[in-house]
């Protein structure tokens, strides 16, 4: 199977322009920001209702892969509430072998924040770890590809109203995790009020 090295430099361009087909495909017409605007890298309005203008903000993180482990960087900024109805995140997943298929995972912001918190300070308090072995904090969350697989493309979640109303697709782990106190949520996380069931 062919592979190629890509240039670092071009993996966001990737993950961007690969969300920009995949939406005008489900009938978006998307616009990138070209970084001219905080935590939204495209711009998407529903090109087939003239009726209502319903406009999407997505951010992209995208790792390029050899497909052993597929994990995203989901630093601090990533774990920050939406505050608006329909931010959402898209992470894509390039294979460095380019016969094979480019993954996305389409993922409402306040579950990308919760899953992101989660899963560090599970890592990070884990009390079977050796003491003093780890130390990185919330800003170096890295999450793996299962726990964002059954948002694996959910292009119809994009039709939902509002991110509030899209049902949690996370893992049951993260839930029984975010109610313990060594875990719990981010500052100033809607869900830290109502912990929805999932």
């Amino acid at each position: 199977m062919p592979t190629a090295k890509r240039d670092t430099k071009l993996t966001k361009s990737i993950g961007e322009h690969h969300v920009c087909a995949e939406l005008a495909r489900h009938g978006w017409a998307a616009a990138l920001t070209r970084d001219g605007l905080a935590r939204t890298d495209i711009l998407a309005v529903r090109a087939d209702d003239e009726k209502r203008r319903t406009l999407l903000e997505l951010q992209v993180k995208t790792t390029v892969h050899d497909g052993k482990k597929i994990s995203w960087l989901l630093g601090e900024k990533s774990q920050q509430r939406a505050v608006a109805p329909r931010e959402w995140f898209v992470l894509v997943a390039s294979p460095r072998d380019l016969t094979a298929p480019v993954r996305s995972f389409v993922v409402p912001r306040d579950h990308i924040a919760a899953a992101a918190w989660i899963g560090h300070m599970t890592w990070l308090t884990d009390p079977d770890a050796k003491a003093g072995k780890r130390n990185a904090g919330v800003s170096q969350s890295r999450i793996s590809v299962d726990v964002f697989e059954r948002y694996e493309g959910r292009w119809d979640l994009l039709d939902t109203e509002s991110t509030d109303d899209v049902p949690v697709l996370l893992p049951g782990w993260m839930r029984t995790n975010a109610e313990l106190e060594r875990v719990g949520l981010p500052e100033g996380h809607p869900w830290r009020e109502h912990l929805p069931e999932w």
